[in-house]
């Protein structure tokens, strides 16, 4: 388990001082809806990462200002919210129910939310997302399985095994052992873009950097893989 700390810094607010056996150096990490987390190396006390916080405080607030920006763009959601996956249309409604439902048919996402509650709260939102990535699971595990065994037929990139998950801030990735982990939310991508993500975590499976030779195997495969790399940037896999 990681061992961890939560303290409030004055201006900065809450932060999390997260000790990790494999770091060497303490390190800070800002990111929408996360906050500030910085990681301290196991034999450093929690006393130098408070300190180390107050240091960099200028930096901190500085990137405080643009993740506050990010967080204030991202979407809330409620009846006029257009908002759809590969197979799924949002629908949203209110309802005399004493409980939240939703419902997954085979082309919407259907909540019927209290009419006591009002739709921006924390908890309608959150089962909202809620329907939302069950529709997103449910189709990556629809589509995803046979595009990946296609694409590594295709190219002669093995891999061990495929693995959806719901990430918070990567699109996916290849472990040492070649296994592949892919985010449930490339279902909400072009499928230009959701082939690029796949062939590129498959090459990881031969070059685990991202040196020269990943990219120019990359690019045989996959044609531009740069150019599709910058549109890949547009998209943000913290949807939520």
């Amino acid at each position: 388990m990681t061992d961890q700390k939560r303290i409030n810094i004055d201006a900065i607010g809450k932060v999390v001082l997260r000790k990790s056996n494999r770091a060497k150096y303490l390190a800070i990490r800002i990111k929408p809806n996360e906050g500030v987390i910085v990681t301290i190396p196991k034999r450093a006390s929690y006393k130098e990462g408070e300190f180390f916080v107050t240091n960099k405080k200028d930096w901190i607030l500085k990137h405080l200002t643009k993740i506050k920006k990010i967080e204030d763009e991202q979407i809330l959601f409620d009846e006029n919210t257009q908002f759809k996956t590969k197979e799924h249309k949002l629908v949203i409604s209110k309802n005399n129910i004493e409980k939240t439902k939703i419902i997954i048919t085979n082309s919407e996402i259907v909540v019927e939310y209290p009419s006591s509650q009002d739709v921006h709260s924390e908890l309608i939102q959150s089962e909202i997302k809620l329907g939302i990535t069950s529709a997103l699971r449910i189709e990556a595990k629809k589509h995803m399985p046979r595009r990946v065994e296609e694409l590594s037929y295709l190219f002669n990139l093995p891999y061990n095994r495929l693995f959806l998950k719901n990430l918070k801030s990567r699109w996916g990735s290849c472990s040492v052992r070649n296994n592949i982990n892919l985010n449930i939310h490339l279902m909400r991508l072009p499928e230009e873009i959701i082939d690029y993500v796949i062939l590129h975590e498959l090459v990881h499976t031969f070059h685990k950097n991202h040196g020269k030779r990943f990219w120019a195997k990359l690019d045989i495969v996959i044609p531009g893989s740069k150019s599709l790399d910058k549109q890949l940037k547009k998209y943000s896999p913290n949807y939520f």
